[in-house]
């Protein structure tokens, strides 16, 4: 059987730690390195609902795309959501490797599966300074409405906001989960669409200004289909191990129609 130990390292190799932004905090964040593994849950997020999740299927690991937490913890109780948290994984004796920007970034990572998922053939980096965002071509141009509705089919999202620029859809930027501040380069290099999340108020105004198509699906949305590749990878690598996908992974925010 694996340790943590080389899981992880058969990760970054995959998605190299040299290509995580400054504030970001990705790699083993709890567990015992040397211990051995037998099956893996991979998640989004790890939460309470994954740590149970875990503990049920006698996992020993679990990997996921977001973090634990960001910023250094000053204790680890259970006052405290994160500390909650990590107790639980150590009284269980579960490791935890979370990746996140250098996942964003990596070939085949959270936005090469985002252009994949909606049928573009990628075309380039968008954001040259930190290697994320991505453009990208349909195969032709697409009306607005019919690429909405393929967005939400294809990603499972529970609904979209966005800004109609009165163009046809064909040559995207992408950026999974928050990569509103991309959007003025995307028009500068000539795409008709931006798709990301987390959009803001005046990145709407912007977009109106710039006439290109924007479009929010969602920050789980965007992000989420990048963990049965982490499966995937870890399945491929590791032909012994019993490789799960997390079925505690759905958007936290709802829609109210009315």
């Amino acid at each position: 059987m694996p340790t943590v130990c080389e899981i992880s390292e058969f990760l970054f190799e995959k998605a190299p730690l040299g290509l995580k932004l400054d504030f970001d905090n990705v790699g083993l964040l709890a567990g015992r390195l040397e211990a051995e593994v037998s099956r893996v849950l991979v998640a989004l997020d790890i939460t309470e609902e994954v740590i149970g999740e875990a503990g049920q299927l006698g996992a020993e690991l679990i990997v996921s795309h977001h973090p634990l937490f960001f910023r250094g913890l000053e204790s680890v109780t259970d006052a405290a959501p994160a500390g909650r948290k990590l107790l639980r994984l150590i009284r269980a004796d579960l490791a935890a490797i979370c990746m996140h920007t250098n996942l964003d970034a990596a070939p085949g990572g959270v936005n090469d599966t985002l252009a994949q998922l909606l049928g573009a053939e990628l075309s380039g980096i968008l954001n040259a300074e930190d290697g994320i965002s991505r453009t990208a071509m349909l195969p032709e141009p697409e009306a607005l409405r019919r690429f909405l509705a393929r967005v939400k089919a294809a990603l499972n999202a529970p609904g979209l906001r966005y800004h109609d620029a009165g163009r046809p859809v064909q040559k995207l930027g992408l950026c999974g989960g928050s990569g509103g501040d991309d959007l003025a380069l995307a028009a500068e290099l000539g795409c008709d669409t931006y798709l990301t999340a987390d959009v803001k108020h005046h990145q709407f105004l912007l977009a109106r200004e710039l006439e290109i198509n924007l479009i929010d699906a969602g920050h789980h949305s965007t992000e989420a289909p990048v963990v049965p590749v982490l499966a995937r990878w870890l399945s491929e690598r590791f032909p012994g191990l019993e490789v799960r996908v997390s079925e505690f992974m759905d958007a936290p925010e709802r829609f109210f129609t009315g």
